[in-house]
């Protein structure tokens, strides 16, 4: 007889799953290349949605692997752009082999949303970007226990940089799970993926919750004295009700509030702390939705919130760290909390916020990302439109400070070098467009394939189980 052993756990302790039998099976999805050649990446089009996963459970993804890249073509490269083997070309601009740079909006342009089960509406809708930590579309590379980024150097704290993405947090599902990308932006894009997961023998025990994510943004939060110090005798206000605060998530349900990143742009030069974090749970809410007051949860500060202390240090540790530093990059600060060892639990209802400066006085740019499990049916939510999304943006000189060369004014010489320039753009442009086009539509093939072989390794671990238990 075969062994009775149960096939899912969120009770296990991390390097204990290793050590324990479980009637599961171990599957991925990713972009590899179905030809065995090695064009691995998806291209998404301008305005194209493409799925990533959709995979039958019982089961759980274990694993998010991402790497994706856009590139922006400012000149025409010296090479046929449809013979390219690789997502994108990484010559120096200098060199003059090709002239590209990297979109510097694309991780707000891309939205990554998830599903689960029978639910029409998705649990997880994010920018890219903003998903996997990365805040104002600038990488940083950073280790944490649920989300790890790594960055090249000579791209890290750069927008739009390509980068490597990580996410280890357990994604429960019972019948489906879909996970899917919309390109918003004006450009193709690429992405490299792996999904890991998990099939399981049963179904998943009554008591499991969902796993959501939701991205918000206050661009500017409406603060009532911008341009009063931080920490001056003016700001000593009381805030006895927290009704202006910035909210970071607000759900009903059953579950567990696990953490959430955060990007500041902070404007006047001071210091973007000193607001308090504040939850209510369950019983702190009346009938009619209003909060009473305090809260079950009331902090003293938001750096003291990310589990730092007299101002924010430049730490990167399991629970809690600085993704980007002010001293890195001035006005901004990106910071993250993870309440894994101690997750905030509900069951009705949570409003998690936080003060944007003391009494809600600074009227700085935030956004972030809240993580949570969930009771299904989890809340309808949404993410701005695309402008909405993009960062602001501190630029340096570049060629929008220059004026319009005068074509007329030129010798016929330099004349005939712009119309050679201008006829290699357009036909570079054209073979690059052919080559998006073809690696396009391979890639929806491949995202259709993909959903066959899930399916497949399902129907190969059911006949399997079957013949074990001899039904």
């Amino acid at each position: 007889m075969p062994m009775s052993v149960p096939s899912f756990s969120l009770g296990d302790d991390l390097l204990g799953r290793a050590a324990k039998r479980r009637r599961a099976r171990s599957a991925r999805v990713a972009s590899w290349d179905h030809t065995g050649r090695n064009e691995d990446a998806f291209v998404v089009m301008p305005g194209e949605t493409a799925v990533l996963a959709d995979l039958e459970g019982p089961g759980a993804i274990t694993h998010l692997w991402f790497v994706q890249g856009c590139r922006l073509v400012l000149g025409p490269g010296l090479f046929d752009a449809r013979q390219a083997g690789t997502a994108m070309v990484e010559f120096n601009n200098a060199l003059g082999y090709n002239w590209e740079i990297n979109d510097p909006d694309y991780y707000r342009n891309v939205i990554i949303r998830m599903y689960w089960d029978d639910q029409e509406h998705p649990s997880v809708v994010a920018p890219l970007g903003d998903f996997f930590c990365v805040g104002n579309s600038m990488p940083a590379s950073f280790q944490s226990l649920p989300f790890t980024v790594s960055v090249k150097e000579d791209s890290e704290r750069k927008y739009g940089g390509p980068a490597a993405f990580n996410c280890f947090l357990p994604m429960p599902f019972n019948s489906r799970a879909r996970i899917e990308v919309e390109n918003q932006g004006d450009a193709a894009y690429m992405q490299y993926f792996y999904v890991d997961y998990e099939l399981y023998a049963e179904d998943l025990p009554e008591d499991t919750l969902y796993f959501h994510a939701q991205w918000r943004r206050n661009n500017p939060c409406d603060g009532w004295g911008p341009d009063l110090q931080v920490n001056s005798l003016e700001t000593q206000v009381p805030n006895l009700d927290g009704k202006d605060n910035y909210v970071i998530l607000e759900t009903e349900g059953a579950g567990n509030y696990i953490g959430c990143n955060h990007t500041v742009t902070h404007f006047t030069g001071t210091w973007w702390g000193e607001g308090d974090d504040m939850i209510w749970i369950d019983d702190d809410f009346r009938a009619d939705g209003s909060t009473t007051w305090p809260p079950s949860m009331h902090g003293t500060g938001g750096e003291d919130y990310f589990s730092h202390g007299w101002g924010m240090q430049k730490i990167n540790y399991p629970f809690q760290g600085t993704i980007i530093h002010e001293d890195d990059v001035p006005g901004y600060q990106i910071s993250y909390r993870w309440h894994l060892a101690d997750p905030v639990r509900f069951e009705e209802r949570i409003k998690v916020t936080m003060e944007h400066g003391h009494a809600n006085h600074l009227s700085d740019d935030w956004a972030s990302t809240a993580y949570w499990y969930q009771t299904l049916p989890g809340p309808r939510f949404d993410v701005p439109p695309a402008d909405q999304r993009l960062p602001r943006r501190w630029e340096g000189p570049s060629m929008k400070d220059l004026p319009p060369p005068d074509r007329g004014r030129l010798d016929d010489l330099r004349k005939a070098m712009y119309e050679q320039r201008d006829a290699r753009m357009a036909e570079f442009t054209a073979q690059r467009q052919q080559w998006l086009e073809r690696r396009a539509e391979e890639s929806r093939q491949r995202s259709a394939k993909n959903a066959e072989y899930a399916r497949e390794v399902r129907r190969r671990f059911v006949a399997r189980r079957r013949t074990d238990s001899g039904t």
